[in-house]
This record gives structure tokens, sequence and C-alpha cells, in this order.
């Protein structure tokens, strides 16, 4: 099968919120999208379908990102299925907090596990594998920068996408790929949400200066500059789509 616009890109962690805004808006611009997940197959297919339904697509692949032979077989998917990958959103990640003191073991190898290893597996495999021309899109987050209790071992993981997006850029001159990171700031998803009294939404939304939370589509529309034809300069960066809360 082939894009309309003879594109695939993978979006890790697709199935909802931020990953699945980012998978709708870049089959609308003509992309083939994997749409990927590890655990949510119900809701992985549904977002495949509503992609086919609006003229788009997709295919649902299961990958936990932390393994990196999964990430290879997710890969090998897209080549089979599409002949080949050109964009990399590495947009699967947790946030699960907690003040350093009460932070276990646990919890802090599922952050490095996920959000610093699942990406560097996914740098990793695009850097050996992307096509001429194309574009990796890691997710940062504004939380560094920010640095609020009880976000040390998030933020410091997504410290470290960072670092690996500036060293990245550096490996692959020559080959026409850019290297970027999107650093969101608070963004309205279900998982965001969750359990939060309405006070402290309003809270985080009156931070930015634009005064409101984000939405997955602004931090989309985001990714789907950086990969887009206008986002072809734009190499090495960490663009924070915060709102102005940083």
């Amino acid at each position: 099968m082939t894009a309309r616009n003879g594109k695939t890109a993978i979006v890790t962690g697709a199935s909802r919120g931020i990953g699945a805004a980012v998978a709708e808006r870049l089959a609308a611009d003509g992309f083939a999208v994997i749409v990927n997940f590890a655990a949510n197959a119900d809701d992985a297919e549904e977002q495949v379908a509503r992609i086919l339904k609006r003229g788009g697509q997709a295919s649902a692949v299961r990958a936990d990102v932390s393994d990196p032979r999964a990430m290879q077989a997710m890969f090998d998917s897209a080549e089979r299925i599409y002949g080949g990958v050109n964009v990399l959103v590495n947009n699967a990640g947790i946030a699960q907090l907690a003040t350093v003191a009460e932070t276990d073991d646990a919890l802090f190898d599922r952050h490095v596990a996920i959000n610093l290893k699942g990406v560097f597996n996914g740098l990793r495999e695009a850097a050996r594998r992307l096509r001429p021309g194309g574009r990796i899109i890691s997710f940062s987050s504004s939380a560094v920068g920010l640095y609020q209790p009880t976000y040390a071992a998030y933020a410091a993981t997504k410290a470290g996408v960072e670092a690996m997006t500036h060293v990245l850029v550096k490996e692959l001159r020559g080959r026409n790929i850019t290297v970027n990171a999107i650093a969101p700031g608070p963004t309205a998803t279900e998982l965001f949400l969750h359990g939060k009294p309405q006070e402290v939404v309003d809270h985080l939304g009156s931070l930015p200066p634009l005064e409101r939370l984000g939405l997955p589509a602004d931090i989309a529309a985001a990714v789907a500059f950086l990969a887009g034809p206008d986002g072809g300069w734009i190499n090495g960066q960490v663009l924070r789509a915060n709102g102005g809360i940083i």
C-alpha cells in the first residue's frame, strides 16, 4: 500500500491521548500511519477505524517500546505493509508522580524503561532504517525547566530525551534526516485530567499566559509542522509547545 503523500509514519503510544491526535493529524496530512500500542488493542483498532473512515491509511501494531526486539519488529511491519518508514514519532511514555523520598526502585525503573530506553530504542532503529529525508520527533516535556515537586523521575527521563536528540542530530550528518523534540506543557488528555479536582485543573490552566490547558490537537499541529515540508530546516531543536508556561 502507498500513502497519499508517499510517506509512512510510526507513532508510538498512539491508541489514545496526544499520540492518537498525532496519528489522526498525520493521516489527514497524507501519511500512512502505524498506530502503535502496548496493551490497548481495542483503542488502537478504534483509532485505525476512525482514520480509515476519514479516508486515511493506518494499521495497528503492538509493540512494547522498552523491548528493542519489539521495536525492530514494528519497523519490520511498517516496511512490509507500506514499504518503509519516513517519520518516527516517539510519543509513548508514562508519568507516575511521587516525591523522591517516596519513589521506589520499581517506579523509577518503569520511567527509565519506557520514557528513556523506549525512546532510545526508537532512535536507534530509526537511525539505521529511516529513509533519506526522514524526520525523527521525540517527546520531552516542559516539566524539564519547571522542575515541580514529584516530577523528579519523569523530568530526568525527559531531560535524557533532549540530550539524545542533540547527540543524534550530529550523528546523522549527511543523511538529510532531521531530529527534534517537542516538550508539551499541561495538556487536557484523559490521562492528565483523571483524578484531578476541578480547582487543580483550573489552576493549571491559568498558568500559561494564554490561560488555558493545551489540547492534543495543539501538540499534533506541532508534530505535523516538524514532519511536514515546512519543517525541513528545523533540526536539533526542542520545541516547547506549552502556551508560554516556561
